[in-house]
């Protein structure tokens, strides 16, 4: 299939890639052509903020979590509108442990065989710059780089670094971008769905929007799009459904808003209708339902509203005591259990469908991929949380690929995968499968009462 698209990645994090991608989909849109974006790696924040700000179609693709085929798949499967933009992750060659190609953003743009646009921080750099861009040239297997943008460098110098780059190395510079604090962007924020952060935010990308449309040429942006080769594969159109249709619970509010959009799709395969709700606004879950899906987010912000809505907790509670199949995972799994404490050591009461406490510990506990062996099946996730729990959970077997260490975690309860791990669902097709099963079985045993 020719799809026209582009990866925006970076040398390194903290480059900018983040804000020059949204201001990239920006200024396509106001063009009049419609994009569709995808993040590298793991990352929640960064689609969300594509489909709350900018109302831009968005998901994940990672090379760990699936192979290529999959990958392609899930690309294919996906891609609308005119153009797709990838924004990369970390550095370009950073993947699994830091130091594999796998989940790395170059590992994804040669299965995709995506042009690269390069951001550079040029800050407080001169010629020296060459050797860094060389170097990642020289690492550029498959020649995808096509471009290059220097990023927090003024204008005069940034021409000036241009006409260099371009006859030293013969690559593109298609823009100079100026340091602007001003467009900066609380990483935290971007996963927050209020109205008046919405607005603050669309407001430092308004900027960033008009600097980019002004520093960068579209024209040559657009025409390393259109020079992406067609890509072969087949879009996952032979998942279907066994039987009637079931109902999933999904809890999406300010507290719980991480999905992964492959995740959601895959259920929809499956026969699942979703069916969203507030743990924070509603009083009940929604009626007839055969499962519940809390995912992670930030139930720690919003402790004193969960722990108010005493009709919800209850509902849930006794929906579990039922039987009910529940997926939980970090924030999900940690309004389950008997309490939340917060910074401050204050204590909140929540589900309490597990025993145990989950508390801040001041720096982050667990990072990275983890492969889960589940029912002798292997499901792959992701972890990332500053709490931790004195309960997380023996019932499988999680493994670091980057160092290859097991420990026991999660807890399996009638049917119910509850613990930190973000699992990432097209990893595994039969760890899905089971669930959805589950939910239907739920649902005969409801019929049969």
């Amino acid at each position: 299939m020719k799809i026209p698209r582009i990866m925006i990645a970076a040398t390194g994090s903290g480059t900018g890639k983040t804000t020059i991608t949204c201001a990239v989909l920006s200024t396509l849109k106001a063009r009049g052509i419609s994009p569709c974006s995808f993040k590298c790696g793991p990352d929640y924040i960064d689609p969300m903020f594509h489909r709350t700000v900018l109302g831009v179609d968005a998901g994940n693709l990672d090379t760990f979590f699936t192979d290529d085929e999959m990958t392609k798949s899930l690309f294919l499967t996906e891609c609308s509108g005119d153009m797709a933009i990838i924004e990369g992750v970390m550095g370009l060659y950073d993947g699994v442990g830091g130091i594999e190609m796998a989940g790395s953003s170059y590992d994804l743009a040669s299965v995709l065989m995506t042009p690269i646009i390069l951001v550079v921080n040029a800050r407080g750099m001169g010629k020296s710059i060459l050797a860094e861009i060389k170097g990642f040239l020289d690492f550029d297997e498959f020649h995808l780089i096509k471009g290059v943008i220097l990023n927090r460098v003024s204008k005069s110098f940034g021409n000036t670094l241009k006409a260099l780059i371009e006859k030293e190395l013969q690559i593109k510079v298609i823009g100079t971008l100026e340091n602007n604090t001003d467009i900066s962007i609380d990483s935290r924020h971007l996963g927050l769905v209020m109205p008046n952060e919405i607005e603050h935010i669309k407001e430092k990308l308004e900027i960033a929007r008009n600097m980019v449309e002004d520093s960068l040429d579209f024209d040559e942006l657009i025409r390393i799009g259109n020079s992406a080769e067609p890509l072969s594969g087949k879009k996952l159109n032979s998942l279907t459904a066994d039987g009637e249709h079931i109902k999933l619970a999904v809890a999406r509010d300010e507290a719980f808003c991480f999905y992964y959009k492959e995740n959601i799709n895959m259920l929809k395969n499956y026969g699942v209708d979703i069916e969203y709700f507030s743990p924070i606004h509603d009083k009940k879950l929604p009626k007839e339902i055969n499962g519940l899906l809390l995912g992670g987010g930030y139930p720690e912000y919003y402790l004193k509203e969960l722990e108010g809505n005493i009709s919800m907790r209850q509902d849930i509670l006794e929906a579990m005591e039922n039987n009910l199949p529940v997926l939980a995972e970090c924030g999900g799994f940690m309004y389950l259990m008997d309490s939340i404490l917060d910074r401050n050591g204050i204590s909140y009461k929540m589900v309490g469908a597990l025993n145990g406490t989950s508390e801040w510990k001041g720096k982050l506990v667990r990072f990275g991929y983890v492969t889960i062996e589940i029912d002798n099946e292997m499901v792959k996730g992701h972890e990332f949380h500053y709490f931790d729990s004195d309960n997380n959970g023996e019932a499988v077997v999680l493994t670091k690929p980057s160092t290859g260490k097991s420990t026991k975690g999660m807890h399996f309860i009638n049917d119910s995968y509850i613990g930190y791990p973000h699992l990432y669902y097209p990893s595994s097709k039969t760890f899905v499968k089971k669930y959805v099963e589950a939910m239907r079985h739920y649902g005969i045993q409801k019929i049969s009462i």
